[in-house]
């Protein structure tokens, strides 16, 4: 499974991670590390999401979550 972790949130303390596997693209947000000073924790980040990407896995080899159709062309009037 292919992973790319976005830009972090200060905000909201979370990145949006895409994860790809064949045709399936999933994205979602994941709770960030932060370290024990508050700030942004990018390697416990990177594990933390590598935990994510296996439940990710797991739900798509159990048909959950499934590539998203094509967006269908409604008919102009």
């Amino acid at each position: 499974m292919k992973t790319t972790i976005g830009a972090f949130d200060a905000k909201v303390k979370t990145v949006e991670v895409t994860f790809t596997e064949g045709k399936i693209t999933h994205t979602r947000p994941v709770n960030a590390c932060l370290d024990e000073d508050g700030g942004y924790d990018i390697e416990a980040t990177k594990a933390r999401v590598a935990e994510v990407a296996s439940g990710v896995a797991a739900k798509i080899a159990a048909g959950v979550i499934t590539a998203q159709p094509a967006p269908t062309k409604k008919p102009t009037a």
